[in-house]
């Protein structure tokens, strides 16, 4: 069984997609429709950046998005397999949905743009922060994040791995849970450069100003089943459900590994990471090493699962 799986927020960089739209008609008419939806040539920041531009959250999200879908598009032109299941981690989860017929490209594109800004808007420049934890169990992580709070937000974020755990929340407190984590025998843990404290507490008014906008916006019946982030939990079938799904990723944890774990005891031995880097084919290896693994964000990378799946 296969699944494709979408990468978010930090997978992006200067040049992805080019490869893809010059060598597929495909790919190419989806940055077009990307361009023509947005009002403005976000193909050209995704093929030539500048990568400062690149970064800001109300870009990065719709250009891994259209390079996501594009690289979708190539790889339907191949004729592999069609996915048993979708999922993606945090903004993937948006690509996960176009490419199950859920959301229409068109619609997604311009509610992850917003979905950017309201998330950079959310929090004043500063005020919060992320850190990677490794080596350090979650428990372990969750009692640290409570110890450091002391009246602020620390929380899990993405809870990506055996052994990577993203943690956010105000800075003070992620600072401080990063150094008990540090004395407590964690690996390493990294601050990230990041704009905002995604997916914890004070990620809620940019929630509540998304929920407006996907209520507004159609959902059809999915073509095939998804995993949540925030439940982590297959949804079949009702679009509305993955929704409400949508809306309460936000401020929730992104619970990759338990979705992955939930995706092996279904039978998917075969991964397709589709879209920019491979992040999330590197957290796979963390999570288990038996299953295949592959990716797709140019024709090189195509090619070689054309011949490895087709």
């Amino acid at each position: 069984m296969i699944a494709f799986i979408f990468p978010g927020q930090g997978s992006q960089y200067a040049g992805m997609g080019k490869d893809l739209a010059d060598s597929s008609p495909a790919a190419a008419r989806v940055f077009e429709e990307a361009d023509q939806a947005l009002g403005f040539s976000l193909s050209r920041l995704c093929f030539e950046g500048p990568a400062e531009e690149l970064q800001l959250t109300e870009n990065t999200q719709p250009a891994i998005l259209a390079t996501s879908i594009a690289a979708t598009a190539a790889l339907q032109e191949t004729g592999v397999h069609a996915p048993d299941y979708v999922l993606g981690h945090s903004l993937g989860e948006y690509s996960a949905l176009v490419a199950s017929g859920s959301l229409l490209f068109s619609d997604a594109i311009r509610i992850v743009r917003a979905r950017g800004r309201y998330m950079q808007e959310a929090v004043p420049l500063g005020t919060g922060a992320m850190a990677a934890v490794m080596g350090s169990s979650l428990p372990d992580i969750e009692n640290a994040c409570a110890e450091a709070s002391q009246g602020e937000v620390c929380s899990p974020a993405n809870i990506n791995s055996p052994n990577q755990v993203v943690i956010a929340g105000n800075t003070g407190a992620v600072d401080r849970a990063s150094e008990l984590l540090r004395t407590r025998g964690a690996k390493r843990v990294i601050a990230l450069k990041v704009s905002a404290p995604f997916h914890c507490s004070l990620m809620l008014p940019a929630q509540t100003r998304l929920a407006s906008d996907l209520d507004q916006t159609v959902f059809a019946d999915l073509r095939y089943p998804l995993v949540t982030n925030v439940d982590a939990q297959i949804l079949a079938g009702l679009g509305t459900a993955a929704r409400q799904a949508l809306i309460r990723q936000v401020s929730s944890p992104v619970r990759w590994w338990e979705s992955i774990e939930l995706l092996i005891a279904q039978g998917v031995d075969k991964f397709v990471e589709v879209g920019p880097g491979k992040v999330l084919t590197g957290l796979l290896r963390q999570i288990n090493r038996e299953v295949r693994s592959f990716n797709v964000e140019d024709s090189a990378s195509l090619e070689a699962i054309r011949s490895s799946l087709v």
